[in-house]
């Protein structure tokens, strides 16, 4: 089935919003099963894609077997969305509701985004001999500090994964993580995240007094001690810095280790914690360098995209997927996780003007156009299922 040509190399213009229809004679059904209790990265991808997959011939629907937060953020209302919860993995039940649903509303495809869902979805393709595919956001070894945790998903994808048709990656190295896993090359497609454009003009000028952004759901493993600390450092030589952390904490337990620290750094009036935020565009607009200090664990973040789209350069730790979109000194700065002493070394070039800041912001928002668009991920997503379903 022929998809509507990826847009060319341009900045990045603003996009009307994507119509959701209803499923045409030409238009498959697709139901994705999510866990649903966070509006992150991987659920931005997810609601994404119900809004802009229709326009590539499939009409989208959520299954959110942990639903909170996804039902209430969620930006593209028009999918249809049904709440299936799951009370524990031995939860049988939530499989038999979502193949209940595939058979009574007629989907074609199951599309799952973690290794709690594929559980679900795996069982429900079963039941019903509808095809599955399966998104891999990040490793799901190395998701958290908590070993158990990844333990129990990573033997959950390794077994549910089997019976997928086609497993999608977000970056090439989570793509060769999943064949490092045993799982066949020609099985795994990697389709990049992408986001939408903002109407922003790149930067022109260096700023005087710099704001720092990071946006997460900030849990130990996206690294903010390492930011506080080198926050900390750059201050304590007089340039004029401050941080914006947008996010909610994973856990009350650990907002207080961070709050804490950031207390003993003697930073208490230098970072503004803004929580959870639905409009992201108008953060970014608000700082000058989105930093993402991750230790581990990402696919290709959303919101590395966002800043790009949004004109704004990034500094970020050289960690599996990040490096896919930034190129060092071009579309901003990579540095080694952990490290607080490059991550100081590189605001501090910043703010003395030892980088081209504003050949930085327009070249990150050119390749935020040319390869990271929301279209673009809708379009690639569209060939895994038409090879899938043999459209």
């Amino acid at each position: 089935m022929n998809h509507p040509a990826a847009p060319a190399d341009t900045i990045a213009l603003p996009l009307a919003p994507p119509v959701v229809v209803s499923a045409l004679p030409q238009t498959a059904r697709v139901l994705h099963v999510i866990n649903g209790e966070h509006y992150s990265g991987a659920e931005r991808v997810q609601d994404l894609l119900g809004g802009y997959l229709p326009a590539c011939g499939y009409a989208a629907g959520f299954a959110c077997v942990k639903p909170d937060r996804f039902p209430l953020a969620r930006k593209f209302a028009g999918a249809p969305l049904y709440e299936t919860p799951m009370r524990s993995r031995l939860d049988r039940s939530c499989g038999r509701r979502v193949a209940q649903l595939v058979r009574d509303e007629g989907y074609q495809l199951l599309h799952a985004h973690t290794p709690r869902s594929l559980l679900v979805a795996s069982q429900a393709a079963q039941l019903t001999g509808v095809p599955l595919v399966y998104h891999v956001h990040s490793p799901a070894g190395r998701d958290s500090t908590r070993t158990l945790v990844n333990r129990l998903n990573l033997w959950t994808e390794r077994r549910c994964a089997r019976r997928a048709a086609r497993l999608i990656a977000v970056s090439d190295s989570v793509r060769e993580y999943m064949i490092d896993q045993g799982f066949a090359r020609d099985r795994v497609a990697c389709v990049p995240n992408g986001v939408p454009g903002i109407d922003v003009p790149p930067r022109t000028a260096t700023p005087a007094a710099w704001t720092l952004g990071m946006v997460a759901l900030f849990r130990p493993r996206k690294g903010v001690e390492t930011l506080l600390e080198a926050l900390a450092a750059v201050r304590s030589t007089g340039v004029n810095m401050r941080l914006r952390a947008i996010g909610p904490f994973e856990t009350t337990d650990y907002e207080d280790q961070v709050l804490a620290l950031a207390d003993r750094l003697g930073l208490a009036d230098a970072v503004d914690w803004i929580g959870f935020a639905s409009d992201i565009a108008g953060e970014l607009a608000q700082i000058d360098v989105l930093v993402l200090p991750s230790l581990f664990g990402e696919g290709l973040p959303m919101v590395v995209l966002e800043a790009m789209a949004a004109a704004v350069p990034v500094v970020a730790s050289r960690v599996e997927g990040i490096p896919t979109a930034i190129r060092h000194d071009v579309d901003g700065l990579l540095v080694e996780p952990g490290s607080v002493s490059q991550l100081a070394a590189a605001l501090e070039e910043l703010a003395a003007g030892r980088h081209d800041y504003p050949a930085m912001s327009k070249s990150a928002q050119l390749r935020h156009a040319a390869k990271f668009s929301a279209e673009i991920m809708a379009q690639r997503t569209a060939v895994i299922y038409d090879e899938v379903l043999g459209r």
